[in-house]
């Protein structure tokens, strides 16, 4: 699936290919795996999702990548590897592309998600259930990009994350009010939504 992001008035020393993991084995069996400790070693790539990355790759629509970074939890290391060993590029772990924090939420089925999402548009900051606030989530996936912009020039970069980090991202670029990030179009597993170009 694709998507194209266009951002009003900013020219892009990049092209970004934001990439969403494949589907997950926390997405088949309706968890919310979003603390390190149970995401980073386990909860990676589906069978459906590993499917995914084969008819991407074979049949792949984009900009061809240069480089990789990616979320350091399993999910989103094995679907940038997937991508970075097709096309022979580098990759590298990036802490700040990792999965939102949800707290007290961590765990349970994946059914609580509408209830933080119904919170997150009254308020941007809230914490309720310990959950990281989506200005926090904007604030480090901005810096990783920011930085990106600064220490590159010309590359196309994949940068494999997951669905709120990146949902909120798009929102950030927009300019639009980070509480209204739900209103972007759903971020699919192994997505890949076009910045730059």
């Amino acid at each position: 699936m694709s998507n194209t992001f266009h951002t009003a008035s900013y020219q892009w020393r990049n092209v970004y290919l934001l990439m969403r993991h494949g589907h997950s084995q926390a997405n088949e069996r309706g968890v919310i795996i979003s603390s390190p400790e149970r995401g980073l070693d386990a909860f990676g790539l589906s069978t459906m999702g590993e499917q995914q990355l084969v008819e991407i790759v074979g049949d792949w629509q984009w900009p061809v990548p240069t480089r990789a970074l990616h979320s350091d939890f399993l999910r989103t290391t094995q679907t940038a590897q997937w991508v970075a060993s097709a096309f022979d590029v580098p990759i590298a772990k990036e802490q700040r592309l990792r999965e939102r924090y949800f707290g007290e939420l961590e765990g349970l089925a994946d059914s609580h998600y509408p209830d933080v999402w119904a919170l997150d548009a009254q308020n941007a900051g809230h914490q309720q259930y310990q959950v990281e606030a989506v200005n926090a989530v904007a604030a480090r996936m901005r810096d990783v990009i920011a930085e990106l912009e600064q220490q590159l020039a010309g590359e196309t970069v994949l940068v494999v994350s997951h669905g709120d980090p990146l949902q909120i991202l798009l929102t950030a670029l927009a300019n639009k009010p980070l509480s209204q990030h739900r209103e972007q179009p759903a971020l699919l597993p192994a997505s890949v939504t076009l910045l730059g170009g």
